[in-house]
């Protein structure tokens, strides 16, 4: 008897994960003034996403309701499967230990040490207060001079942290972050404070340490090239509302000036006037 030779089955990649997820989310802070207007968003786990948009597009905006922040007037936030809105007490300060934090103005108390601001980061799983470095576990500051090694510091862990350049301060500032052993990571306009070399180097250090430790990274930018360069996606924000949505593999030069038209209105008002 002959036998019928079949072709094998298709390999098909599984989708990622969504890490976090936005359902129609309305943010009315009244008076007309929407932060968030219906918007619907993805954030895929181990990815690295770019928020674009101008002042007051609600980049800031999106990124607080992600850690519960701030709680939208209508629609639904799913973050690492837990329905932030519905969160309260100790549900909600677990989800956040799972969600770090870097933010534009580093946010380190400059008289303390490097190496006790990265500590800090480890207060969520600890009791009591810490009024000095020698009161950490000593996993706890071992654990701390690891982080300050990957970011490359730990040579400077014993500086005070008001000593350091922009760029320094902002790598102590993710180094704390990773003492949450986060799986989500936001990060509102991380390098604006930042020279372009400087910021070059945070986001670069950002991007290996997301593909180390599959961390997803939602960051608010302003500057497209910088986000086409280090993030795996770009989203567009406009007065509250989604308004691009793409991944940055093969974008060119023409493509990245659409994408700031895009964000910017540039193309919107440009045809108004052309009517």
């Amino acid at each position: 008897m002959s036998t019928i030779a079949l072709d094998p089955a298709p390999t098909v990649t599984p989708a990622r994960h969504a890490a976090v997820r936005l359902d129609r989310v309305t943010r009315d802070f009244g008076g007309g003034i929407l932060g968030l207007d219906d918007v619907s968003v993805d954030f895929h786990a181990g990815t690295i996403t770019a928020l674009l948009g101008l002042s007051g597009s609600g980049k800031s905006t999106l990124l607080r309701h992600v850690n519960g922040l701030e709680r939208p007037t209508r629609g639904s936030i799913t973050v690492l499967d837990e329905d932030v809105a519905t969160l309260r007490g100790g549900r909600l300060r677990a989800l956040r230990r799972e969600v770090g934090v870097i933010f534009q103005h580093f946010n380190l108390i400059g008289p303390m040490s490097v190496l006790e601001n990265v500590c800090t980061g480890g207060l969520g799983s600890l009791r009591g207060p810490r009024l000095s470095l020698m009161m950490y576990p000593k996993d706890v500051r071992r654990e701390a001079l690891g982080r300050l090694e990957r970011v490359g510091l730990a040579d400077r862990a014993f500086q005070r942290a008001d000593t350091l350049s922009g760029g320094q301060q902002q790598r102590v500032a993710i180094a704390r972050a990773l003492m949450q052993r986060p799986k989500v990571l936001l990060a509102d306009e991380p390098v604006a404070s930042l020279d372009p070399v400087s910021a070059q180097d945070v986001m670069a250090l950002l991007r290996e340490i997301s593909a180390e430790n599959d961390l997803t990274v939602i960051t608010s930018l302003h500057q497209v090239q910088l986000a086409i360069d280090v993030a795996d996606r770009i989203v567009g924000l406009r007065s509250g509302q989604v308004v691009l949505d793409e991944s940055t593999s093969g974008v060119d030069a023409a493509e990245a000036a659409h994408i700031y038209s895009s964000v910017s209105g540039v193309e919107g008002a440009a045809a108004g006037t052309r009517r």
